[in-house]
């Protein structure tokens, strides 16, 4: 992280950072199917209620440890302590775990559109050994050094986005241009219903509005200090709820949300704008599946390497083998990317075990994949908590308002998160057997693990003499749990 003496970020190039980082034309179609047009003031009230409080939140944290280069790990630690500060860094690559059984399908789907412009229809089963070897391939490739990949990110998201305004601007043009909408455009189709089904969709518009930590560490590197900061990053909030509304509320132009498909929606709505500007629909199909596919696979290459890197780069020495963490001649941890293989492998068979097709299976992941997402944010808004109520006299040059209104907007996140993570946990209408073995059970694995093992850990910093550091310095008047 630069200090403030080497500020090199402007106000626009935060601004198209945020954008880049959170917007996803994916999650809207995905949100769509869940909830309908209801999804258009759920992303709203998401932008407003979650993402700029959690923005301010992050750089209150970044603020308070200036010198940290350890992101959520110290963030967690200045408030929290190390125990805390570990199960936070280790939520980061459990929750990378079922990102990718959401991810590895999608990118067969989009590789089938880019090759022979429609879907291929195939079984889960086949799905999910497909999905096993594209991983290997991309486990394999983060092993040997992948700077290259970084470059394939970043033009990837970059035709992502332009490809997601031109659908945007497209289509508010058509409809303001005189196209009744597939959907009726209401109050009442667009006002929700406060059921279970409705608040486990809200964790997946909560998980579309999410990343701001990705964001939030930039504090001290953009010019104008925590002022400008704060004020673009708002703006930014406001941009990309006003994006993710629109976007819901056009998709629904030509194709109605009961029609979409979670396997085949982006190629869906992309299709039926197509045909009304009269372009080849199999033109159409073969660009969109490559950019998507670009995008994807090169997402895909970063985040099978970068949490790996970070988990065990990041906490004290000593919780795992040395062996385990050891780095290659490529400066990665081999062993942990091997063993990270192993347990998508499991994560990846049993949604399918209880899938009777693709959409089904992706349902299933989707929804586990915004669940898990919301822990990091959680564990991030407790250590906040608690940094206002214990240790709100700590020195730091940003804070979210007094004590009182940090506290209060810090209560209200909880609950709502809270709420949501639950209702994504059991969702309506999913096999009990499924819910109970899947959902339940993976969160109890591996929070339970990641307990058993930090308390190994505090065992032996006991029984060992000098009692071991763990790297990094924790801030000023920092609590540490036992």
């Amino acid at each position: 992280m630069a200090t403030s003496g080497n500020t090199q970020i402007g106000r626009f190039m935060l601004l198209s950072m945020a954008v880049a980082a959170i917007f996803n034309i994916r999650n809207v179609v995905n949100s769509n199917i869940a909830i309908g047009m209801v999804a258009v003031p759920s992303f709203l009230f998401a932008t407003v209620t979650f993402f700029i409080p959690y923005v301010l939140i992050i750089a209150e944290f970044v603020s308070l440890n200036k010198e940290a280069k350890s992101g959520i790990y110290q963030w967690i630690r200045s408030s929290m302590g190390d125990k805390w500060a570990f199960v936070g860094a280790y939520c980061y690559w459990f929750v990378n775990l079922f990102y990718f059984t959401s991810v590895l399908p999608n990118i067969l789907v989009y590789a089938s559109y880019a090759w022979l412009g429609r879907e291929v229809q195939i079984s889960p089963l086949a799905t999910v050994l497909s999905s096993i070897m594209l991983f290997a391939f991309a486990t394999w490739v983060s092993t040997k050094g992948a700077a290259w990949v970084a470059r394939v990110t970043s033009i990837g998201s970059s035709l992502v986005l332009v490809m997601a305004f031109a659908f945007v601007a497209l289509s508010l043009g058509d409809w303001i241009g005189g196209v009744t909408p597939a959907t009726p455009v209401t109050v009442s189709a667009m006002t929700p219903t406060f059921s279970w089904a409705f608040m486990g969709a809200m964790a997946w518009i909560l998980f579309a509005a999410g990343g701001a930590e990705s964001v939030g560490v930039f504090l001290n590197d953009v010019r104008g200090g925590a002022r400008t900061f704060v004020r673009t990053i708002v703006f930014a909030g406001l941009l990309i709820g006003a994006l993710y509304s629109v976007s819901a509320l056009v998709l629904n132009l030509y194709v109605p949300a009961s029609k979409l498909s979670y396997s085949s929606g982006v190629f869906q709505v992309f299709g039926a704008l197509g045909a009304h500007h009269q372009v080849s629909p199999l033109l159409l199909n073969r660009l969109v599946g490559a950019v998507m596919l670009i995008g994807s696979f090169g997402t895909l290459m970063v985040w099978t390497a970068a949490p790996v890197k970070a988990l065990f780069s990041e906490i004290p020495k000593g919780i795992f083998g040395e062996r385990a963490i050891a780095l290659n001649r490529h400066d990665m941890p081999e062993r942990a990317a091997w063993i990270q293989f192993c347990v998508v492998v499991p994560l990846l068979v049993i949604p399918a075990v209880g899938s009777s097709n693709v959409n089904q299976l992706l349902n299933v992941v989707i929804n586990m994949t915004a669940a898990t997402a919301l822990l990091p944010p959680l564990i991030i808004m407790a250590a906040y908590f608690h940094l206002r109520l214990r240790l709100d006299h700590l020195p730091r040059d940003f804070r979210m308002g007094s004590r009182r209104v940090g506290l209060a907007v810090t209560s209200v996140l909880l609950a709502v998160f809270g709420v949501a993570f639950i209702a994504a946990i059991f969702p309506a209408d999913q096999n009990l057997l499924l819910t109970l073995g899947y959902n339940v059970g993976g969160v109890v694995l591996f929070l339970g693990w990641a307990l058993w093992k930090y308390r190994q850990y505090e065992r032996s910093l006991l029984t060992s003499e000098p009692l071991p550091q763990p790297r990094a310095r924790a801030s000023a008047g920092a609590r540490h749990s036992s």
